[in-house]
C-alpha cells in the first residue's frame, strides 16, 4: 500500500465522519423534541440531561475525528 492510498483513506474517513457529525447535529437542532421522545421510549431522561449527553458525545466524536482522521491526514500531507 502506497502513501497516496493511505492519504486517500484518511481523507475519505475525515469527510464521512464530518458528514456524520453534521447530520447528527442537524437532526439534534431541527428535530430535538422528536429525538427526545424517540429516546424517551427506552430511557427516562430529563431534557437538560438529554442535551448534555448529546453535546458531550458530539464533542467526544469531534475530538476522535481530529485525533484519528484529520491529524494523520495532515501528517501524511506534510511528509508527502
Amino acid at each position: 500500500m502506497d502513501i497516496e492510498t493511505v492519504r486517500q483513506f484518511f481523507l475519505w474517513c475525515t469527510i464521512i465522519n464530518l458528514a456524520m457529525i453534521y447530520l447528527w447535529a442537524g437532526v439534534f437542532v431541527l428535530g430535538r423534541d422528536w429525538l427526545h421522545r424517540f429516546h424517551g421510549r427506552w430511557f427516562r431522561l430529563r431534557e437538560d440531561h438529554f442535551d448534555a449527553i448529546h453535546y458531550t458525545l458530539m464533542g467526544v466524536y469531534k475530538v476522535g475525528i481530529l485525533l484519528f482522521c484529520l491529524v494523520p491526514l495532515i501528517s501524511l500531507w506534510i511528509i508527502g
